[in-house]
């Protein structure tokens, strides 16, 4: 039987098409392969990933806040002396019938700017009068004129306790570490603030159950007869960035670090899911066992559920801190029954009073 032309060009294409299609098929599978394998290599990625994100979105806000609320400022020079005296001061001419009781002095251990209030001063009376003293502690010196009155901004290399004294001619500014003033120092952080809620759930936001609790913590403190240094990275509605907050633990040498948040499920529903977490640092056995204790105090004051460690280097201010911290998740917002605990005045109390319990035993373990 003969075959045409035609039908042999009609074979022919048959099995061109085929061809194509075997090699479509085995490239899709060869790519499903690919994609298969991509994706369980970056599964355990994922968690991290989606942490990173959430932190610098949170990151972006609180440097928003935080340019919106800086005024334009100019240099000012001190003026070195060499004189023995000056060593770790600062020195202010005062002006002509300013005494220096009128002198206002705010020290921001947060972002390490003193800020001093002097009236009847402007940028030529330090033309006339420069800044005197030891320049060693200092990373920044500027001027501005607000209203009546002069403010000068002093940026320091780290956290300082200013102590100040006056005569009749000039104020003095001393500069001292924490060390040189307290036994131990402690640094807790409110997580959240400002523009950044945290979780949300019922109309409550994380950050204020997190700051209800920080400040009751600071009631405890405050009526504490321990030499303890603590600073807080806010105590009030505001968001210092992820830097900010760690660069407070790590330039005050501080003993230990607590950053206070509160959980919710991965999905964000509610849920059972109930009890307390605490993260650490993976890379330091010390900040593992004091994690380990502030989930023991927190949990055993509370009656919480204990949830257990949970490493915590994807979370900036964990692995980037140098002084052992625990980043304390008191309970699940997405649960309803720990909802309405966290959100009472009682239980916050009792969590703040689990957690100085904690700061209490790992300065008697050594820390």
């Amino acid at each position: 039987m003969e075959v045409s032309t035609t039908e042999i060009s009609t074979i022919e294409i048959r099995k061109e098409k085929s061809t194509i299609e075997e090699k479509t098929l085995r490239s899709a599978a060869l790519f499903l392969v690919l994609l298969s394998a991509v994706v369980c290599i970056m599964l355990p990625y994922l968690p991290t990933l989606h942490t990173r994100e959430v932190e610098a979105r949170e990151e972006r806000l609180a440097e928003e806040e935080y340019a919106e609320s800086q005024i334009a400022m100019q240099d000012l020079a001190i003026k070195e002396t060499g004189a023995s005296a000056m060593e770790g001061q600062l020195r202010i001419r005062l002006p002509e019938g300013v005494e220096g009781s009128s002198i206002e002095v705010n020290n921001d251990y947060v972002t390490q700017t003193v800020r001093v209030e002097i009236p009847e001063t402007d940028m030529a009376y330090f033309d006339s009068y420069p800044v005197t003293g030891d320049s060693n502690y200092i990373d920044a010196l500027s001027y501005t004129r607000q209203g009546e009155e002069g403010v000068v901004e002093v940026v320091t290399n780290q956290v300082y306790e200013i102590r100040t004294e006056y005569d009749s001619e000039y104020y003095y500014f001393n500069f001292l570490t924490p060390q040189e003033v307290y036994d131990k120092v402690v640094v807790i952080d409110a997580g959240h603030g400002g523009r950044a809620p945290g979780a949300t759930k019922q109309g409550i936001n994380e950050k204020d159950i997190d700051l209800a609790i920080v400040l009751q913590l600071q009631k405890i403190f405050e009526e504490s007869d321990e030499n303890i240094g603590v600073y807080y990275t806010r105590t009030d509605d505001s968001n210092p960035t992820f830097d900010q907050r760690v660069q407070l633990a790590n330039k005050s040498n501080a003993d230990l670090f607590i950053s206070v948040h509160n959980n919710s499920t991965k999905s964000g529903r509610m849920s059972g899911t109930k009890g307390t977490q605490v993260m650490y640092d993976e890379t330091s056995e010390a900040g593992k066992q004091f994690a380990q204790i502030c989930l023991e105090e927190v949990t055993s004051e509370i009656g919480s559920v204990n949830k257990g460690l949970v490493k915590g280097d994807e979370i900036y201010i964990i692995r980037t801190s140098e002084v052992p911290v625990a980043l304390i998740e008191v309970g699940f917002m997405t649960n309803r029954e720990e909802l309405a605990l966290l959100n009472s005045e009682e239980y916050q109390r009792q969590t703040a009073q689990g957690i100085y319990n904690a700061v209490i035993r790992a300065f008697e373990e050594g820390y």
